[in-house]
């Protein structure tokens, strides 16, 4: 947990915003589907405090156990483009 709040000091304020959002809606989809930190985790590979800490919104997990928490629950995320770049819509 030390890592994370020394990462979020290097980290905007709507980009935290953002992980605890993410964090949120993955904890709402394993819930919606009914499976317990523990399933999720060995779903997933990992250890259940790797589950809690994404779904705490902590922002030093690894964004490959982030995706794949996602992708678990069929969640995916839009981006917008970078700034000065239009959409490709």
């Amino acid at each position: 947990m030390a890592q994370g709040k020394r990462i979020s000091a290097d980290i905007d304020s709507d980009a935290l915003q953002a992980i605890k959002e993410i964090g949120a809606a993955a904890k709402q989809a394993r819930l919606s589907a009914g499976e317990g930190q523990a399933v999720a985790a060995t779903r997933l590979g990992v250890h259940v405090q790797t589950i809690a800490r994404i779904e705490a919104g902590e922002p030093g997990v690894s964004i490959g156990h982030v995706m794949g928490l996602l992708a678990l629950y069929s969640l995916a995320l839009s981006l917008p483009p970078p700034q000065g770049e239009k959409s490709p819509h």
